[in-house]
């Protein structure tokens, strides 16, 4: 008999309520007291860096713009500027965080590009090794995280206490 193999943290993405409030928009208007809960590291006038809840490796992180736009002609200059320079300072900070030897970075517009969130546009960076991908996702559907989100978090806040912003 085949063993079984359990990710029981994607059963409240499965049943959670879909729509509703904007998480991005949240998070840029949070308290800083609530950071840790809602894994957020960084958030500047514009933009804002968070750990994805339901990653795909681990130490997934999500840059977005702080206003709410689906697409990247939609975005203000300043806007769009002050994202692209935090996804690069991100993007630093994750290669020193995990010793990354490679980086994914890249903005899926709209649902058939694969946005799980199409009405608030963000880019995805996340962190590889070689030989991180292995056949778990493939046979089993279920991805294998070294490391605990809680966990992740904190060792990544220090990495972004260098950047302007709200800090937790």
């Amino acid at each position: 008999m085949a063993e079984r193999l359990w990710a029981p943290w994607r059963m409240e993405y499965i049943l959670g309520p879909k729509g509703g409030t904007c998480i991005f928009c949240d998070f840029g208007s949070a308290p800083a007291a609530s950071y840790r809960e809602k894994l957020v590291l960084v958030v500047q006038p514009r933009a804002l860096v968070c750990l994805n809840k339901y990653p795909f490796a681990a130490a997934h992180l999500l840059v977005a713009p702080r206003a709410h736009r689906a697409d990247l002609s939609d975005l203000a200059p300043e806007d769009y500027d002050a994202t692209m320079r935090l996804v690069r300072d991100s993007v630093a900070r994750l290669r020193r965080a995990t010793n990354a030897e490679g980086i994914n970075v890249g903005i899926n517009l709209g649902k058939a590009a694969g946005a799980g969130i199409d009405d608030h546009l963000h880019a995805h960076a996340v962190p590889r090794w070689s030989g991180d991908s292995n056949f778990m996702p493939v046979v089993a559907d279920v991805r294998v995280m070294p490391e605990h989100l809680d966990q992740t978090w904190e060792r990544l806040v220090p990495y972004f206490a260098d950047l302007p912003g709200e800090h937790p």
